[in-house]
């Protein structure tokens, strides 16, 4: 039926219809072009009774596939269906069996052909997943990752370290028969206090960093981090006991003290304040009740801070020339990256001792600012979310990691699944982004690069995978330079969001591979334009009108753009829509 080629419109070859019939059970099969040294690769992607078009998609030469046409056919090139022992070049290895091979699902072009990707080039790489709520996100994330490891016959992937950050708590009996099988576990966190089958997610509060209070504490200005280092220097100070500790809090408080009393404040504030802070902030050479003393008598800090008739405070020299015999401590010279443990209401202790130490008390700007991080530090403080920083030992970061990917029965867990359903949308993306930042580090951190990889999957990315304000307070979005580094380390990121075009456009850029299921709206249309350069309009219109669980895949993994039907899982997630009918009825 393929006559000879009457016109060349870009990668688009117009051929003759030798039949006469317009045969739409051809559209989307593939074409071979036949020249002496190399076969030119087309899809059908329209068809009438006088013409076939034909996109160009790449070239067989030495048995191997190329995407991309660098010498379009000549007009004399015959042109035949393309034969069953080459849809193997890009539709993916039949033998699905192998390590090598993941099964993505199966081709609607061409009936009893599965679509693989070889698991380097898919998942060695950032990936993407995409479409409209109810397209089969879900199942299709849940149907490849079973896929990984219940379709694999040569070897398990027992060094695996995949974690599922499940913004609606759908995969947990998705993967429940994981536990089953020799050598591999699936361990499932929850972010429900006091819930009995699962683990609750905890996190050392002394993990936390500048960079990672900033973002739970939410700040909003550069100016605010500066207190929050100070803080963390001082809580390093307020819970060690040895010696020079003592000293280091006798200065602090001295000094503190001491810009209080030049404040300029009537004799009656200034009392009062230095009351408040020796009342919280105090050791066993420095309270209150510390004598003073003078020849001929003796008497405590309260006592010369008592204000005669005149309203005058007569022994506040005294205090003054006490307070400056304390040694003078350099914060600065504090390292706050040594190996020590604190909480959070270590923090708070040290956080308020900022703010009075630091003089801010007399800038009402100022302190308007530092005082929002101690407000929201305690409204944490006196929630449940407490509960996740909380950790009744001591331990590193790499035991850490190495122990959230263990199962309860002490086997390594290969899948790991976040359960962030029962906390807000903000602190759920403050999580994300602390896991986020401790797995990149812990990875760059290792002697052999790439030696422990981690998968991160997240579930509604579009949620926190953001052009958010990060870039300007912190000077670097985790994920964008995870996006761009993390490859190299063995950190790779998938995507999985229903808007692609409120995602972070570098986080998006640097995806390799994409599964995009049905979409409608034009911005996200647009977004996937954008992204794919082998992706005819034709093949972009398609998605608009894809079959629920059936997906669109292009990229590095796959030579060619597909149409894929991906099976349901067993078990299936947690994500199917209401049914009203029975509900209702």
């Amino acid at each position: 039926m393929f006559g000879n080629i009457i016109d060349i419109q870009d990668n688009v070859v117009v051929l003759e219809n030798l039949k006469k019939e317009a045969e739409t059970n051809l559209l989307n099969f593939h074409i071979v072009f036949s020249e002496n040294d190399r076969l030119i690769v087309g899809e059908i992607i329209a068809i009438n009774t006088e013409t076939i078009k034909v996109l160009l998609l790449g070239e067989i030469k030495n048995n191997e596939f190329t995407p991309g046409v660098i010498k379009k056919p000549s007009f004399k090139t015959p042109a035949r269906l393309i034969y069953k022992s080459e849809l193997e070049m890009f539709l993916g290895s039949q033998d699905i069996g192998n390590k090598a091979n993941l099964l993505i699902g199966k081709s609607t072009t061409y009936d009893g052909y599965y679509v693989s990707a070889k698991v380097n080039e898919l998942l060695a790489s950032h990936f993407s997943i995409v479409g409209n709520t109810g397209a089969g996100k879900s199942c299709g994330v849940a149907s490849i990752l079973q896929n990984i490891f219940y379709h694999n016959d040569e070897a398990m992937p027992t060094n695996a370290h995949i974690v599922l950050f499940d913004a609606y708590g759908e995969y947990n009996k998705a993967f429940a028969n994981m536990n089953s099988l020799p050598n591999l576990r699936f361990k499932n966190y929850t972010t429900k206090v006091n819930f009995g089958d699962s683990d609750i997610i905890r996190i050392p509060a002394y993990f936390l960093d500048v960079d990672d209070l900033a973002l739970l504490l939410n700040c909003t200005d550069s100016a605010q981090l500066p207190i929050i280092e100070q803080a963390l220097k001082l809580v390093y100070i307020f819970t060690s006991e040895d010696e020079k500790t003592m000293e280091y809090k006798n200065d602090i408080i001295a000094k503190s003290l001491q810009d209080i009393l030049a404040s300029g404040k009537t004799p009656t504030q200034i009392r009062d304040q230095i009351v408040a802070v020796l009342a919280k902030y105090n050791t066993d050479t420095l309270n209150l009740d510390t004598i003073i003393s003078q020849p001929g008598y003796n008497r405590t800090i309260r006592q010369c801070l008592n204000i005669d008739a005149q309203g005058k405070m007569n022994s506040v020299g005294l205090v003054i020339d006490f307070l400056q015999t304390f040694s003078k401590v350099d914060l600065e010279k504090i390292d706050t990256a040594v190996d020590f443990t604190y909480t959070l209401d270590d923090l708070y202790y040290a956080l308020e001792f900022a703010l009075i130490g630091e003089g801010i008390l007399s800038s009402e700007a100022i302190f308007e600012k530092a005082n929002q991080l101690k407000v929201r530090l305690h409204a944490i403080i006196n929630s449940d979310s407490k509960a996740f920083f909380e950790f009744d030992q001591k331990i590193g970061k790499e035991e850490y990691i190495k122990r959230l990917f263990t199962a309860n029965d002490g086997m390594p867990a290969q899948l790991i699944n976040l359960n962030f359903s029962f906390i807000d949308e903000r602190f759920a993306k403050v999580l994300t982004k602390i896991f986020a930042r401790l797995f990149f580090n812990f990875t760059t951190s290792l002697k052999v690069r790439a030696s422990f990889p981690i998968h991160i999957i997240i579930e509604e990315a579009h949620r926190y995978v953001q052009n958010d304000n990060d870039i300007n307070l912190l000077g670097y979005n985790i994920f964008d330079r995870i996006a761009k580094e993390g490859r190299k380390y063995g950190v790779i990121m998938g995507l999985i969001t229903q808007r692609p075009c409120e995602l972070s456009t570098t986080s998006l850029s640097q995806c390799s591979n994409f599964i995009v299921f049905r979409m409608f709206h034009p911005a996200d249309i647009e977004i996937i334009a954008s992204i794919s350069s082998n992706v005819s309009q034709d093949t972009l219109e398609r998605i608009k009108t894809l079959r629920p669980g059936t997906a669109m895949a292009f990229g590095t993994a796959f030579k060619v753009p597909l149409i894929i039907k991906l099976e349901l899982p067993n078990p299936m997630p947690e994500s199917t829509n209401v049914d009203i009918e029975n509900v209702w009825y």
